[in-house]
């Protein structure tokens, strides 16, 4: 009799294609389903013509255009033409700008139970929400699935969380998640999938799912799933699909490398402080804080109740005077019921900031928050100078907190809204009939394989990089632990439009820890051929943005010595041949100071022999031993130069 297995087996066991499915081996997946956003998908499409692809080759991808909304210049509106042309010729779906966020657009019209997913966006396992088994990842590693390869990963263990018990008055899925991030922070789950079960799960609707599967990604975790059970066929239903649903469950007896649970009756509102995910404590512990601005929307927390609840609360009310109450519609077809059912119109007579249906101030295009004041976001992140203000102070919050303190012009738990305005808790219902609209999501053409693709002036070519050598080059810069790929390579409105052109957008390499980084790595690839880095543990956490490993690549980046990396950031160090080598003994990192000299002997011929990569530190005449976790196919890939150079070279 064959063992049962867990949600997360039978995804994996259904699309193997390559490995076994043992803990911590690479596998390879077939990939069903695609999604790439504007940030990450002008290069995944020149990847695709570089390739000579005629057709994707998946069952169903889509190019969504949702972070890069703004069009202060020709930049942005070219990269939409250039996207819209390439959907038009590799025969991909095309969400228009003003969509949508890609996540719940595809949640509402795509997402498919039982399928495999592989998004350009780190949240994409937002889509676990539906019974599927979806993955974020780099850009090149997409490009592959869309042309039909496998997806590589290392097998994953399985954390089962058993939900149970009731949500309170006040309390949403926003503070589950968060809840979840306080056990966890921002690396506890490396290496797992998250899989939730039990009766619980009753309480929590499709798009209560959805967030807490969003943000899965800040805790460093592989994927979640979820069942694909009532709640989601009725949720399906209400899309006019519930004929493309089917059930996905657990075996009875399967079993979990890990276990916890969450009664959701114990669970009071949460909010994560600046500048992390994982800093996060009870709303009760910070009330009282001044905040500037609220602001509601974003991929993790996507759905109609969000803004019904908010619309709710501040219905007849005026916010505080102090507030930028900024409202970020998460698709076209929300904003249709928002308005066919007045939550629009409750908003706006509160003193709402109403913006365009995106990613927006999530990713730093736009609703930045003025400096040395507090922003209370519904957002997944608050890293850094991600919002666009240098310095800035992002916390993480429910809809229900982000709105309490619009009124009341401070941090608020909302349980004392009653105390406060007198405001019952607003039960929502969901209405009998939602307006369901695709009108701006274009289908796929039949035979688009000779349009043209349309580039403007910012769209640069690819670069050339060379094989992997022996290095003896300076250290520019030593990181402490979780340095994000917001970091790594700024975001926002500044940077964003440059995607599509490498040359300019390497200038932003790491400017958030360094300004001055652009100008000493051109100086050492000048003098030394290029440069390494010294990292802590999870270095590269974050958005998949690949533009984080081919920007320093581009300046001359030949390695990383890091105690250890975040998985997509990792993976894409090696699709571009940059060496991800790990400290074997934490105590060398000590050792290593800024501008010392590193040099790799024979630096091909170590990859190959072992595991093991011995370091040299000229500057202090030391060794030190490192490694390296690649699989044979990564290695690959590595000591070509990359993965479009090991593809070329089979083609």
């Amino acid at each position: 009799m064959a063992e049962p297995l867990n949600i997360t087996q039978k995804l994996i066991q259904s699309h193997l294609v390559d490995g076994e499915m043992k803990t911590g081996s690479e596998i390879g997946i077939r990939i069903d389903q695609t999604l790439t956003q504007d940030a990450t998908g002008t290069l995944v499409m020149l990847e695709l013509e570089a390739m000579g692809l005629d057709k994707a080759k998946t069952e169903l991808s889509c190019q969504y255009v949702d972070h890069n909304l703004l069009q202060t210049d020709h930049k942005n509106p070219d990269d939409h033409l250039f996207l819209k042309s390439a959907a038009e010729r590799f025969g991909l779906w095309f969400s228009r700008p003003g969509n949508g966020v890609s996540h719940p657009v595809h949640t509402e019209h795509l997402a498919i139970p039982g399928k495999t997913l592989a998004g350009s966006d780190s949240h994409t396992p937002a889509s676990g929400a539906m019974g599927m088994f979806a993955l974020g990842a780099g850009g090149l590693d997409v490009a592959f699935a869309i042309a039909g390869e496998p997806m590589y990963l290392k097998m994953p263990k399985v954390m089962g969380v058993k939900v149970t018990g009731k949500l309170n008055d006040w309390v949403s899925a926003k503070d589950v998640v968060l809840e979840m991030l306080r056990r966890y922070d921002v690396k506890g789950a490396k290496d797992y999938v998250i899989e939730y079960y039990g009766p619980g799960l009753g309480q929590l609707s499709a798009m209560d799912r959805h967030v807490i599967a969003n943000m899965g990604t800040e805790m460093g975790a592989t994927t979640t799933v979820f069942p694909s059970d009532e709640i989601v066929r009725d949720f399906m239903a209400q899309n006019h699909r519930e004929d493309e649903w089917i059930e996905i469950k657990a075996d009875d007896g399967a079993t979990y490398d890990k276990y916890d649970e969450i009664d959701l009756g114990s669970i009071e509102p949460m909010i994560a402080l600046p500048s992390s995910p994982g800093n996060v404590v009870s709303v009760r512990e910070v009330a009282g804080k001044e905040i500037y601005q609220s602001y509601i929307g974003s991929s993790a927390n996507p759905g109609y109740r969000d803004f019904w609840i908010t619309s709710e609360i501040v219905k007849g009310r005026r916010v505080h005077d102090s507030v930028s109450f900024d409202i970020n519609p998460t698709s076209r077809q929300i904003i249709e019921n928002m308005v066919k059912n007045g939550v629009m119109l409750h908003l706006i007579q509160s003193g709402a900031r109403i913006h365009q249906a995106g990613c927006n101030g999530c990713i730093g295009m736009g609703q930045a928050p003025a400096s040395g004041r507090n922003s209370l976001r519904t957002v997944p992140r608050n890293f850094p100078d991600r919002s666009g203000t240098r310095e800035d102070s992002v916390f993480l919050c429910s809809p229900e907190t982000a709105a309490a303190s619009a009124l009341t012009g401070k941090i608020t738990d909302p349980r004392d809204l009653k105390e406060f305005f007198g405001i019952d808790y607003p039960v929502f219902t969901e209405p009998s009939e939602y307006i369901v609209n695709k009108e701006m999501l274009l289908p796929p053409q039949e035979n688009g394989s000779k349009t043209e693709l349309i580039k403007g002036p910012n769209i640069s070519s690819f670069p050339d990089f060379e094989k992997i050598k022996d290095i003896e080059v300076p250290v520019l810069l030593k990181m402490d632990d979780n340095i994000s790929t917001d970091g790594i390579l700024k975001a926002g409105a500044e940077v964003l439009p440059f995607r599509s052109n490498i040359p300019e957008i390497s200038k932003f390499a790491y400017i958030v820890i360094d300004e001055t980084f652009y100008d000493r790595a051109i100086d050492a690839q000048k003098k030394h051929g290029g440069h390494i880095v010294i990292a802590g543990n999870n270095y590269a956490q974050g958005s998949s943005r690949e533009h984080a490993a081919i920007a320093p690549r581009y300046l001359g980046q030949k390695a990383v010595i890091a105690k250890s990396y975040a998985r997509i950031g990792w993976q894409n160090l090696a699709n571009f041949g940059i060496a991800p080598l790990e400290f074997i003994n934490n105590a060398d990192y000590n050792n290593i100071d800024l501008n010392d000299i590193l040099k790799i002997d024979e630096l091909n011929l170590q990859l190959k022999r072992g595991m093991e990569v011995t370091v040299t530190n000229v500057t202090k005449g030391i060794t030190f031993k490192t490694k390296h976790s690649l699989s044979g196919r990564q290695l690959q890939s590595l000591l070509d130069g990359g993965m479009i150079n090991s593809f070329k070279k089979k083609n």
